[in-house]
């Protein structure tokens, strides 16, 4: 995309379809559950779209012939607490083999910088990484999972998000120009609360029911 070159925006007609019900504000939250776990599933698709595959001999009911098979290890899934807890499922139902780990973030009310308060991901090496959150707004935890999980060793990241606002695509195209982000939705910007809009509220009391 012109001015944000890492960004790619998936506007498949069904993410989109869902994505509209997804933003409106008399939406349940079982409906609303549903619709992030749907629109999850429909994105890693093509957020995997470039894992690499290699060559394996397999015989058919009718003769023998050489399939491809994702190469390596099964990706990991890296959602941000807590909102990013309700991607995985869709994720995971697509690639049953990939492992799941954890971050959790909270922002220092004096420095207002992200810090770490829970972290446990699988061995990294030989790993592909796709980092999920619903939201990225202004980037910052975003930005802060991607760097914890540089600093572990980990080398093959992607970060994947139902709706983006510029000033979050921005940030992380400055911090992790080598990081791919992959969205339904790049939003109009942030409002003086820092929500996303148009948006679709705060994902997280959306998805649990804490509103």
């Amino acid at each position: 995309m012109p001015g944000l070159p890492n960004l790619t925006v998936l506007d498949h007609p069904l993410i989109q379809h869902k994505l509209s019900f997804l933003r409106h504000h008399e939406t349940p939250k079982k409906l609303f559950k549903e619709l992030v776990d749907e629109i999850a599933s429909l994105m890693a698709y093509e957020v995997t779209r470039d894992l690499p595959l290699r060559e394996v001999s397999i015989r058919t009911p009718l003769e023998d012939m050489v399939a491809r098979r994702t190469k390596g290890e099964n990706p990991v899934i890296v959602p941000i607490l807590r909102a990013g807890l309700g991607m995985v499922e869709g994720i995971v139902r697509l690639i049953p083999g990939a492992r799941v780990g954890h971050i959790g973030l909270y922002r220092n009310e004096e420095t207002l910088q992200p810090i770490e308060y829970y972290f446990k991901i699988p061995p990294p090496e030989r790993r592909d990484f796709i980092v999920v959150d619903p939201m990225l707004a202004t980037g910052g935890s975003a930005s802060a999972a991607i760097g914890f999980l540089k600093d572990r060793g980990v080398e093959s990241l992607r970060f994947m998000c139902v709706v983006a606002a510029p000033e979050g695509v921005q940030k992380m195209d400055r911090d992790h120009p080598d990081v791919p982000i992959f969205t339904a939705a790049l939003d109009r910007e942030l409002d003086e609360n820092g929500y996303i809009v148009p948006g679709l509220g705060d994902a997280g009391d959306r998805l649990f029911g804490t509103k």
